[in-house]
């Protein structure tokens, strides 16, 4: 009882001062949750618990549901043509550095597909942050192709690392290949039936409501969606997403603040803890192994730097003053570097020492990378038109 009574004051005590500190150091609010969760497992005010992962990992999924938030497929389904093809062109251009360099280094196999991992996940909080400008609104277009390509791969990846090249590998893809067309199937049906029946929406979530049913009805979702993912052994965040896809496409239009009241949900409390967990499982300890600060800004640096390089793709869309924002924004795969390090490690493909690296990384990207936009928001007027 003791070692609960520690975690939940020094989750509490870094959820209340994390945005004080963030004002007064001018740091983005994560970084500053990150630190501090690695500043008190050190002390050992927070250490691993059952209860603590458990809530770390909803957070995360929750992250991964108002990422999906920001996805309207209806306007996604109009996407221009031009933008479809550099997207997918963005995303070819990235696996095709990451291969270069990891052969051209000796790296491993899992540096092929980590190096371009794409996560929109951290986009919600820079659109809190920053509104819904320009760069923001293009780079989650672009991102959710790109997440869509890196869950693909994160499965495979899981597959192959868990049941090898064998019948269950094969199993496991065909079963995410159907999830993904059986789902594109329910999108469609559930279209036809509000347009022939549109009263649904309002029975659903009546306008005059004192039962926050439609928070219930996106919580019954959300948890649908990572029930049916763990019931065929896929990847439970692609659930989460799209299940915030879900809520957005259908129900934004007749309940704008919805979008608001989930993220305001989130954001006061349960992707907080995810990040001070996050924070948490990097011993400060490691920091003094030989060569790991090293080995992490190499990696951090390679994986910034590929992302800039695709997204000169969009000079001619954003401008050279801001085109780089798009790659920026989408070098903080947070969530899924540290989901594939976690599942390389446990399966032994990287070592102990590249664990730590890769979660180093992940710490120092969203470091760097948030505070690059702050300052370039800040000299360029980022938060303005073209």
């Amino acid at each position: 009882m003791k070692e609960e009574v520690f975690i939940i004051i020094s989750i509490s005590l870094i959820i209340f001062t994390s945005p004080l500190i963030s004002r007064f150091l001018r740091l983005p609010t994560i970084t500053i949750e990150i630190v501090l969760g690695a500043i008190a497992a050190y002390y050992l005010l927070i250490f691993d618990h059952p209860i603590l992962e458990l809530v770390a990992e909803l957070g995360f999924l929750y992250l991964m549901f108002l990422a999906g938030l920001e996805v309207d497929l209806k306007k996604l389904v109009n996407i221009s043509s031009s933008l479809l093809k550099k997207s997918i062109f963005y995303n070819i251009i990235l696996f095709s550095l990451s291969t270069a360099i990891s052969l051209y280094f000796n790296l491993g196999k899992i540096f092929i597909v980590i190096l371009p991992l794409i996560s929109i996940g951290l986009l919600a909080a820079l659109k809190k942050e920053y509104g819904d400008v320009e760069w923001i609104r293009l780079s989650i277009t672009v991102g959710l192709i790109g997440e869509i390509v890196s869950i693909f791969a994160l499965t495979t990846v899981s597959a192959a690392l868990e049941f090898g090249i064998n019948f269950e590998f094969y199993k496991t893809m065909f079963l995410f290949t159907a999830f993904l067309v059986l789902m594109l199937f329910v999108y469609k049906a559930f279209h036809n039936l509000i347009w022939w029946y549109p009263e649904i929406k309002t029975y659903l979530m009546p306008e005059v409501d004192h039962q926050e049913q439609d928070i219930r009805i996106s919580m019954a979702i959300f948890f649908l969606m990572i029930t049916v993912m763990i019931y065929l052994h896929l990847e439970v965040a692609f659930g989460a997403f799209i299940a915030g896809t879900f809520i957005t496409t259908f129900f934004e239009e007749h309940n704008k603040q919805l979008p608001h009241k989930l993220e305001h949900f989130g954001f006061g409390w349960l992707v907080p803890i995810f990040f001070i967990y996050v924070g948490s499982s990097f011993q400060i300890d490691s920091l003094f192994h030989d060569g790991l600060i090293i080995k992490a800004l190499l990696i951090t640096v390679a994986m910034i730097v590929i992302r800039l390089i695709a997204s000169t793709l969009f000079i001619k869309d954003m401008g050279w003053n801001r085109f780089y924002m798009i790659g920026l924004s989408q070098s903080m795969p947070l969530t899924l570097l540290i989901a594939v390090a976690t599942l390389a490690y446990h399966n032994h493909s990287i070592t102990q020492f590249y664990y730590y690296a890769f979660i180093l990384a992940a710490i120092l990207e969203v470091l760097i990378v948030m505070i690059a936009i702050r300052l370039l928001s800040h000299f360029t007027n980022l938060s303005g038109g073209k």
